[in-house]
């Protein structure tokens, strides 16, 4: 009997080791996986607004750069953010970035535009500190980057779903900046080359807003368009605005940045999105490991940076095959928007990319325009274009 319970006992004193080393084992990351967590390693973010609306351009960056730290799992005292900076005043820009410096941050991302040339200043003054700016086109050697995508992919998407919904064949298109804007002139351009592949017979209005953030302009500019008959909207600004007039007027949207059925259920059709954690997620990585380097980014829907909000139910029938079909001769490659071709009744054939005036732009077969969005190269209006 004793020879058992000494057994027993033995046994019992095996089987508290093995669950007591189980439960301290600690599973080994994936090979390239591992991301060490620096407790002092803070993130800047410069926002043009507040994150608080719920919606647009700066909610867009803000669930970036929530999915970043949840990543790499930093706690929200690590990020260091400075929201409604007026991109157009400099000094409350550079004031914005002393205070991230002067708070600990080792990266800082500067969210809209016109942060563009204040970056670069500050970037040369503190070269120890990593500048990345957004939807701009300027870098340096060594600490600044830039960092953008081919959001065009998916304005030429949402320009499909404007043009099997509209009616009167006017579609209208909120801009916050003129011609000589590529990002936003690239944009219409896409969105209109989308349009015109379903329907060839309708006309995109624009109404410049001057303006990257402005919900009373982009309400005036709307109201403007749907006077003249456009019962479609699209936009390249950063609120709500358009959507809600389009709601009012019993007409339809489509979005920029986020889904913006909430907004306006009755009138939102779709919108392009970023997702914005694709890039904040790898730039911080590679920041906090001190293998960052100033290669500009600049993503697509392929590695998941660009996408679509879920079509909503006031699409027309047929929307979301037609989307589907041109979208994935985009993720193939098979077809860049900027090139000399287009899709016609869902084929991809050669035809000559011409500007409003009649101007060739690129020859039937020719090579793509692909990084013209920023590069400044884009300052015409798509053949399609009443501006």
């Amino acid at each position: 009997m004793k020879k058992h319970l000494k057994l027993l006992a033995v046994l019992l004193a095996l089987a508290l080791v093995f669950a007591f080393t189980a439960c301290n084992k600690t599973e080994t990351p994936a090979p390239g996986n591992e991301t060490v967590v620096d407790p002092d390693f803070k993130v800047g973010v410069i926002h043009i607004s507040d994150p608080a609306e719920g919606a647009g351009y700066t909610y867009a960056h803000e669930q970036g750069i929530i999915a970043m730290r949840d990543n790499l799992g930093l706690a929200d005292e690590q990020i260091i953010r400075k929201i409604n900076i007026d991109d157009s005043d400099a000094q409350a820009t550079k004031i914005a970035i002393e205070e991230c410096i002067d708070e600990g941050c080792s990266i800082i991302f500067g969210t809209s535009f016109n942060y563009m040339n204040t970056m670069e200043e500050m970037a040369a003054e503190y070269p120890d500190i990593i500048f990345s700016h957004g939807t701009g086109y300027k870098s340096n050697d060594t600490n600044m980057n830039n960092y953008f995508g081919r959001i065009y992919q998916a304005r030429y998407l949402t320009g499909i779903a404007a043009g099997l919904k509209t009616q009167s064949n006017k579609i209208g298109y909120v801009a916050a900046m003129g011609i000589d804007n590529a990002e936003v002139t690239g944009g219409i351009n896409a969105f209109a080359m989308g349009v015109a592949s379903v329907n060839p017979d309708a006309k995109i209005y624009v109404q410049v807003t001057n303006s990257w953030f402005s919900p009373d302009l982009e309400k005036k500019a709307a109201e403007a368009l749907l006077d003249m008959g456009c019962d479609v909207l699209g936009q390249h600004c950063d609120t709500t605005a358009p959507q809600v007039a389009a709601e009012e007027r019993g007409v339809w949207g489509v979005g920029y940045n986020s889904d913006m059925t909430k907004d306006a259920p009755a009138a939102h059709l779709v919108a392009p999105v970023w997702n914005w954690g694709v890039y904040y997620t790898m730039a911080t990585k590679a920041a906090m490991e001190g293998n960052w380097t100033n290669e500009n980014y600049f993503g697509d829907m392929n590695d998941g940076l660009i996408a679509l909000s879920p079509l909503s139910e006031n699409c027309a029938e047929g929307t979301a095959d037609a989307i589907e079909a041109a979208k994935a001769m985009i993720l193939s490659g098979e077809y860049k928007v900027f090139e000399g071709k287009a899709i016609v009744n869902g084929e991809l054939v050669d035809q000559d990319l011409k500007d409003n005036k009649g101007n060739v732009i690129v020859s039937a077969g020719g090579a793509v325009l692909d990084d013209a969005t920023i590069t400044g190269g884009i300052n015409w209006y798509f053949e399609n274009v009443e501006a």
